[in-house]
């Protein structure tokens, strides 16, 4: 039964009208269809419609300068792809994909710090960003902020039970830290 009702919450979102980015109305039926992925391999196609669907931007000029942004960060051209990701948050500040895009450009050129401010705008537009989560947890834990690291992993969890990289830190995390999480 479980999965019929998967299969349906799934199909029903993939037959929606596009929208665009964390406002689309087929995202609350792929969250429950999440939600309800009984195995990571079951949760993969939900997920990677989610993240489709943030990508998404209903104005041309954001959606190219995103496409410019992956192609430069996928060759380490971080220069290219932050001048990119500035102009989608200036141009579209309600657009938490950008801002996410950001944060992980932030994240990988090691400014911890602005990765976490973008995370925190990304959070405020859409909380259930489980990609988002599990990078605050992956700067809390290069901050060695362990409790920290180990709540936000455990948030994405809560978005998306099947997300392996975020469970693995976690079980490194508790057996860090014992009782003091």
């Amino acid at each position: 039964m479980r999965h019929v009702i998967l299969a349906a919450a799934l199909l029903a979102a993939l037959a929606a009208p596009a929208g665009a980015d964390q406002k689309d109305p087929r995202l609350p039926g792929l969250f429950a269809a999440l939600a309800a992925a009984p195995s990571p391999e079951l949760a993969q196609p939900v997920e990677l419609r989610i993240w489709e669907i943030w990508f998404e931007h209903s104005d041309p000029v954001i959606g190219k300068l995103m496409e410019n942004a992956v192609l430069a960060m996928a060759v380490d051209d971080f220069a290219t792809a932050e001048r990119a990701l500035d102009q989608v948050v200036v141009l579209a500040p309600d657009y938490a994909e950008g801002w996410n895009r950001r944060a992980t450009l932030y994240f990988l050129t090691g400014r911890i710090d602005a990765s976490l401010a973008d995370i925190a705008a990304v959070l405020a537009l859409e909380p259930r960003h489980f990609g988002a989560l599990s990078g605050q947890g992956l700067c809390y834990l290069a901050k060695h902020e362990l409790e920290a690291a180990a709540a936000a992993f455990e948030l994405a969890l809560a978005v998306n039970p099947q997300m392996e990289g975020a469970r693995a830190n976690l079980e490194v995390l508790k057996e860090q830290l014992g009782d003091d999480i």
